[in-house]
């Protein structure tokens, strides 16, 4: 499937290298076979080896071997387009607490946390490892390198910012006893912007990858990213910059619409026009399984959302677990026009027979639903290898971002333009540029990637919008005491007691 950047688990510390010797010189051997740590990354070949296992955590939240944590569904589920769903209120309770917010510190979303800071040690390696390198890498390399694990630790951190706010926060990986300060979320936005800021300024990345580095960071990728943290601290002083870096991918040439929204999530749609930056899985020769989750494949995801007992390979597509039924307020919200409705939600129930579960609609997220075939190829277990890879930030986020930073006036253009390609590749008419129209548009494009949730709250409207539904489901109200997740109490207990939970 991808010939582009692969994730893979490299044996970079394991048994081959040696992590560290005794204190006393008459005990100090040198293994004839074995490298150190700190000769062994001392080459260009070997600190690229560390840039790719930088990436590697990316594939990691959808199941890390103790919880399926993937990171668009865990956002949307505390929005308002998908249920839960699963066999009951207390399968994979914690995405229940949470979708009720009411996550507990000893019952909640603890695999993310995790997966996110080996990430950020394995960016910070690669920097060391880049200094212990010297002159065996050239200048530029040396940038290139520093520039995508730098941007690599911004996103991480990114996923622990908005899920937990205040969070322990470290630029060079830790020594016993491995305790680090907490700091306020206002203290971690302005240590990532800075550090973002750092890796753009390098200026080593191009504006969009060849297809043999699909996967891996581009100067499109940074910009977005920028904007996105940006947009959600609503930090005004750097909306000017923000909207600089929209026009700067809008006029770049490199991205556009795909004129069918429905094959945007398609294989062939992969790293089409239209994508700013995926995160790549794969079936071809996928060994991801059970008893190894964090190797190299596919995604679990598609088997999660799709509908029990399905009859495979009826309306193209398998069966799955039956989590993550799309509501129907969801479904009923797009114009009969509207090219998106079915490209979003797939209508299983009209298609054919399953096995309903927990809150069903008959309704599913199309847009990652297992088809069949996408896991044809792989070589171990076929529930862990679908080859859907993961969007992350599409053109048309760009137009909208653009559209509303020109709205909240940091600069001039045709915002209106913006909006309205989105909309009229849709199908739909024009619409006047206002904020309303601009989330609401935003609404309608991304159902299913984790945009909705960070929408409601940075724009204010959540407390108004995530209140109890009439079915019973969720029974609590969103306030700004529950902007933050618990921090979970087993890191609590490992920093022993240095964390302050946060208020939930």
């Amino acid at each position: 499937m991808n010939t582009n950047i692969k994730y893979t688990a490299l044996a970079l510390a394991g048994a081959a290298l040696t992590m560290s010797s005794c204190s006393e010189s008459f005990l100090e051997v040198d293994s004839p076979t074995q490298d150190f740590i700190d000769t062994y990354f001392t080459t260009d070949e070997h600190v690229q080896e560390a840039v790719v296992a930088a990436y590697d955590p990316l594939q990691w939240p959808d199941w890390n071997g103790s919880q399926y944590n993937p990171v668009n569904i865990m956002s949307d589920i505390m929005a308002d387009d998908i249920w839960v769903g699963g066999a009951s209120k207390t399968d994979n309770q914690f995405w229940h607490l949470m979708m009720n917010y009411e996550a507990l510190p000893n019952n909640c979303m603890s695999g993310l946390w995790t997966v996110a800071y080996s990430g950020v040690k394995r960016c910070n390696d690669v920097i060391e490892y880049i200094d212990w390198a010297g002159t065996n890498i050239t200048e530029a390399n040396a940038k290139y390198y520093e520039a995508q694990v730098r941007t690599l630790r911004v996103f991480y951190y990114n996923w622990l910012w908005k899920f937990w706010g205040n969070i322990p926060y470290y630029e060079e990986n830790l020594t016993a006893p491995f305790l680090c300060d907490q700091i306020s979320a206002d203290e971690v936005y302005a240590n990532m912007i800075a550090d973002l800021e750092g890796a753009i300024a390098l200026n080593a990345l191009d504006m969009r990858s060849s297809a043999a580095d699909y996967g891996r960071v581009t100067k499109a990728m940074q910009y977005m990213l920028y904007a996105e943290i940006v947009m959600y601290q609503k930090d005004t002083t750097r909306y000017s910059q923000a909207l600089k870096y929209m026009q700067e991918i809008i006029n770049s040439g490199s991205y556009s619409l795909m004129a069918d929204f429905g094959e945007i999530f398609k294989e062939t749609g992969e790293w089409s026009s239209e994508s700013i930056w995926e995160i790549n899985y794969k079936d071809d020769n996928a060994y991801r399984s059970w008893s190894n989750p964090l190797a190299a494949g596919g995604t679990v995801l598609p088997r999660l959302i799709g509908p029990d007992s399905w009859t495979v390979g009826l309306d193209g597509h398998d069966n799955g677990w039956g989590f993550c039924p799309v509501r129907t307020e969801c479904y009923n919200m797009y114009d009969d026009a509207d090219a998106r409705r079915d490209a979003t939600c797939w209508n299983a129930a009209a298609a054919g027979s399953y096995n309903n579960r927990y809150q069903d609609t008959g309704l599913f997220l199309e847009k990652y639903c297992a088809h069949t075939g996408d896991n044809a190829d792989q070589i171990a277990d076929g529930d862990l290898n679908y080859n859907n890879n993961l969007r992350i930030y599409r053109y048309s986020e760009c137009l909208l971002n653009a559209a509303e930073l020109i709205l909240e006036g940091a600069g001039s253009g045709d915002g209106a333009g913006y909006l309205n390609q989105v909309r009229n590749r849709a199908g739909l008419a024009d619409a006047a540029l206002t904020i309303d129209n601009i989330i609401e548009e935003r609404h309608l494009e991304f159902v299913g990637e984790g945009k909705r949730y960070w929408d409601l709250v940075r724009t204010g409207k959540a407390a108004s919008v995530l209140t109890p539904d009439s079915y019973g489901y969720r029974t609590n109200s969103w306030k700004e005491s529950k902007k933050y997740l618990p921090i979970p109490q087993s890191e609590i207990d490992a920093a022993q007691n240095t964390l302050t939970q946060n208020p939930y």
